[in-house]
């Protein structure tokens, strides 16, 4: 069989999937985007051409932003508050911007490194059947 060698398929690039997933590419070849949207994964590569629709992170980044951002806001509202004692409505013009705004920041990131270990652990979607 003669195959153009312009048409080979590629291989995987020698990536490292949890900073390709930091930086919101394509675990597999570490160049195409990984969203469509903001935090809907596309179905394909548009570079390597990798199938992402088996993969599904669920809540998982959710999870992990909430317990980082959460807790950087409330100790360091605490610390304020016990340091200098501000008025509570002075905490919230602070602190509520805060969390959203690391909260948002955090999870394009953060669902991506889960994209990216499903991929290295080659992690897909679990049946009743697989019992």
């Amino acid at each position: 069989m003669n195959q153009d060698p312009l048409l080979k398929p590629r291989a995987p690039a020698r990536i490292r999937p949890i900073r390709a997933g930091l930086l919101c590419r394509c675990p597999n070849c570490g160049e195409g985007k990984l969203y469509k949207g903001f935090l809907e994964v596309t179905d394909r590569c548009a570079v390597c051409d990798y199938d992402f629709s088996h993969l599904n992170t669920g809540d998982g980044a959710a999870i992990f932003v909430m317990q980082i951002a959460g807790g950087i806001v409330v100790f360091g509202a605490l610390f304020v508050q016990v340091a200098y004692n501000p008025p509570i409505w002075a905490m919230l013009v602070v602190a509520l911007p805060l969390v959203a705004g690391l909260s948002l920041g955090l999870m394009r990131p953060a669902k991506g490194v889960m994209v990216a270990l499903q991929m290295r652990n080659k992690a897909g979607q679990v049946s009743n059947d697989d019992f």
